[in-house]
């Protein structure tokens, strides 16, 4: 999605858990969302907790029986999709709907009677370059329907993937709410000849009460964040902050068959019959599914027609003559950064060249481009501690205006946490662009969404795109209303023809960054 969330057309993008979205929506009523995590320490204020329940109300899945065996669960081998025939048996057209329907097996071919399956679906042409999300409707029992909008004339492919069996989901749904713990940092403190390196995380209270810690909670924002206190040395010689790594041992010898690669993490889901179609030019009227957008012949359409820019070294120079661009959060934002220092020089702030923080100037036009890593919790190599901050303080140090453009990009390393987490996140950071918006009218905020990336047993463990689909439905109804872009990061990686990366390919940032200085240099009106 790249849109104006203030305008109420955003508005179909944040509706409840059983509404079209892009990779799963429910039928029926469900149980609501129950947090009981060693992370909710923090107590929210009684608004803050109306909020949390309805965010957390809207994420919520359908959990499944307990099976007793691997066979039990669901197969994608085994199971089968369909492309429905058209109403009246017409020949479909430019404005249609297609829509498959997707029946689950388990390992013995028997169908499934009760749904939660991670399922994502896409249209895609190859010989168009064209490509766009389909949404995936769960109808709990069994049985999926994928809908896909029909925008261009010629062929048409359905792909359907399994992401994660219901079985797999339901691990993963206790790993998030009861071993937050499971990705670990540690801090190195040193005072003249005497080292030590401890574990840190915002969790420690409840996880080791019986050891002093070190409080590097937050005194702006009240974010948490713990250190084991070192033997003999104090708190305040802290010198760095880096990635301790994984536990083990999270799930038992049964559960670890549930995530297995090419058996049942990100399996292709085959058709029954053909999986293509051919598109006639005649368009019959409104597409009931609205996506963010879509590829054709490998460039970034939005849906609702606004044009998007193709920039080139010359006219990046031209749109962001003037401009100063403050970059915040993980490497998928780092990534931005990267792609623009190739056409503005990077001055050397001696950083490592992964943690940053980085800074590209362009004196001659006025150009001026930033790059921070988000604080706590960010899983990347050594960074000094001094560097370390949060977003909604850097943004409380900006004056704001219509030559600013913020650009935020915060989810992958918040996966292994309760959402409650994220929540907070999100909030502090929301208020902050409410009082930047406020003294600094014109500023251009831009927000990137999570991404789908390449799954094996320890990332799903700890990163899945499961994990990552949550947090992104939390972000769009969190800053819905709110005047910002946002970059539908979900569906442009998910529609492309490349494998799922953490890290898109530069085709897929190319389009992005041409979508975000279409917002900065809007194509003039005829």
């Amino acid at each position: 999605m790249f849109c104006n969330l203030s305008y109420n057309t955003a508005s179909m993008h944040f509706q409840p858990q059983n509404s079209s979205h892009p990779a799963l929506a429910q039928k029926g009523p469900l149980a609501p969302y129950k947090n009981h995590t060693i992370c909710s320490h923090l107590e929210p204020t009684p608004d803050e907790a109306l909020e949390d329940r309805a965010l957390l109300d809207a994420i919520v899945w359908p959990k499944p029986p307990a099976p007793t065996s691997l066979n039990q669960t669901s197969d994608p081998v085994h199971s089968l999709f369909t492309i429905l025939p058209s109403k009246g048996g017409r020949e479909r057209c430019v404005g249609d709907q297609l829509e498959a329907l997707v029946q689950m097996q388990d390992f013995q071919g028997r169908p499934k009677h009760y749904g939660g399956d991670f399922l994502v679906a896409r249209l895609h042409s190859p010989k168009l370059g064209a490509g766009v999300a389909g949404t995936v409707v769960d109808h709990l029992n069994g049985s999926y329907s994928a809908l896909f909008p029909l925008l261009w004339e010629g062929p048409a492919q359905v792909t359907i993937t399994m992401v994660h069996s219901s079985e797999a989901v339901a691990v993963l749904q206790r790993l998030r709410e009861q071993r937050s713990d499971r990705f670990f940092f540690r801090s190195l403190f040193r005072s003249g000849k005497l080292s030590e390196n401890t574990v840190c995380n915002m969790c420690l209270p409840h996880n080791r009460p019986q050891e002093p810690l070190c409080n590097y909670t937050d005194l702006h924002t009240g974010e948490p964040w713990y250190c084991l206190k070192p033997k003999r040395l104090s708190c305040d010689t802290r010198i760095n902050h880096f990635k301790g790594g994984y536990k083990k041992d999270l799930v038992t010898n049964k559960e670890a068959l549930l995530f297995q690669s090419r058996v049942n993490i990100k399996v292709v889901i085959h058709a029954s019959g053909p999986d293509r179609i051919d598109v006639l030019p005649k368009k019959i009227g409104p597409v009931q599914y609205n996506p963010s957008g879509y590829y054709y012949k490998g460039s970034w359409r939005l849906f609702d027609g606004t044009p998007v820019r193709q920039f080139d070294a010359k006219s990046i120079t031209q749109c962001l003559t003037g401009k100063v661009m403050n970059m915040y959060g993980d490497s998928t934002m780092r990534q931005w950064f990267e792609y623009l220092r190739a056409f503005v020089p990077e001055f050397n702030l001696r950083s490592t060249s992964w943690t940053g923080p980085f800074m590209a100037v362009d004196c001659k036009h006025n150009i001026l481009l930033k790059y921070r890593s988000h604080n706590v919790p960010i899983g990347f190599p050594t960074i000094i501690a001094s560097e370390l901050r949060y977003v909604a303080n850097e943004l409380d140090r900006l004056p704001g205006g219509p030559n600013t453009v913020v650009a935020l990009s915060l989810w992958a390393h918040f996966s292994p946490y309760p959402v409650e987490v994220y929540i907070r996140r999100m909030r502090h950071i929301r208020r902050a662009l409410e009082r930047l918006l406020a003294r600094g009218p014109g500023t251009l905020v831009v927000i990137r969404s999570a991404n789908l990336r390449a799954l094996n047993k320890e990332i799903s463990l700890n990163h899945s795109d499961w994990f990552s689909l949550h947090l992104d439905r939390v972000l769009r109804n969190m800053f819905m209303g709110l005047a910002v872009v946002f970059v539908d990061a979900w569906e442009m990686t998910l529609a492309h023809h490349s494998p799922h990366n953490l890290h898109p390919p530069p085709d897929i940032v190319k389009n992005m960054i041409n979508l975000v200085l279409t917002q900065v240099c809007p194509a003039k009106k005829s």
